[in-house]
């Protein structure tokens, strides 16, 4: 994990709460009937870019979500945009990443019980 200024600590995590709030007022029929949990976000140092790390369940619609993701971005940072005026001068262009550390468990999980 690269070295986070405190800024940037504090800015990701309320990026991380306003994102999952936009997430859960859009309710999963805006997802193909997904649910969709910010699992972390990273922003760069100088707060212009947030890779926002997200788990889908199901996680067989993954692709299908992220894709919506993709093509709704725009209207999403408008959406965060009006929730942090107050706090940043600039939205930080958001770059979404699949966080698919929970497919992993569960698959390591699978070995193990063979």
């Amino acid at each position: 994990m690269e070295n986070q200024s405190t800024r940037q600590l504090k800015v990701s995590r309320q990026l991380q709460r306003d994102l999952s709030e936009i997430f859960r007022e859009k309710g999963t029929q805006s997802f193909a009937g997904s649910m969709i949990s910010v699992t972390s976000v990273r922003i760069s140092p100088d707060l212009s870019v947030a890779r926002v790390y997200i788990s889908i369940f199901p996680s067989s619609k993954a692709e299908e979500v992220f894709n919506i993701l993709e093509n709704t971005g725009k209207s999403i940072r408008g959406e965060l945009g009006k929730r942090v005026s107050k706090q940043l001068r600039i939205v930080p262009e958001l770059v979404f990443k699949i966080d698919d550390s929970l497919d992993y468990v569960e698959k390591i999980d699978e070995l193990l019980k063979k």
